[in-house]
């Protein structure tokens, strides 16, 4: 066997690089049709992998799906929000940040396929357990990453009278309504006055609420 020959076989037999390459097909396919309406045989065809070789990682249908969810949608959130948000000079900002970021990546696509991860709670939460706890938990981080920075905001007097993980949530929920919206219309408008209104309340400081 030539060198050349052992080159190209070592290649082509990357077991870590075919498992990405079918976690990337998964990801843009259920984000495209939806979950439900993917098949593994769409999924394989995307990848250029055989069907030995597929179930060989993913035994399932419902694997795959949670590995796109723990590995692909969760390092999308890390990427389009966290990181902008740790490293904003002020929460404020990092989320005006993502906003303005989100806006123009739709308007030069043209197309608005919604939040992947929004898509996923919508149509798998009710369908399975397994599915709503994955779905749940990288909810939970997002949630969380931007409930500590505004913690950290508020050791210098920023945001003062705020729930730190009411107002994450509040976030999240406006971002994810404004994309549904987006979807819904094809523009991204919504998002647009979104960002307008999460300007003025996140820059009016009022006292939290007391509850009964």
């Amino acid at each position: 066997m030539t060198t050349r020959t052992a080159t190209k076989r070592r290649r082509v037999n990357n077991p870590v690089a075919l498992r990405g390459r079918l976690l990337d097909a998964a990801e843009v396919t259920f984000h495209s049709r939806g979950y439900s309406a993917t098949t593994m045989q769409d999924v394989m065809r995307v990848a250029a992998a055989t069907g030995g070789a597929t179930y060989h990682h993913f035994p399932t249908k419902k694997a795959l799906g949670l590995a796109v969810i723990r590995e692909r949608v969760a390092a999308s959130i890390e990427q389009t929000w966290l990181s902008p948000i740790r490293s904003a000079r002020t929460t404020l900002d990092g989320v005006l940040t993502v906003f303005a970021q989100v806006i123009a990546e739709l308007e030069h696509r043209g197309a608005v396929a919604g939040c992947p991860l929004n898509n996923l709670a919508l149509e798998l939460s009710l369908a399975d357990p397994d599915f709503r706890v994955a779905v749940s938990g990288v909810f939970d981080t997002w949630r969380g990453a931007i409930a500590d920075r505004i913690r950290q905001e508020q050791t210098s007097g920023g945001l003062e009278g705020t729930d730190p993980d009411e107002l994450a949530t509040f976030i999240i929920a406006s971002y994810s309504g404004a994309m549904a919206l987006a979807k819904a219309s094809q523009s991204p408008s919504p998002l647009k006055s979104c960002a307008v209104q999460l300007a003025r309340a996140m820059s009016t400081r009022r006292p939290t609420l007391r509850r009964p």
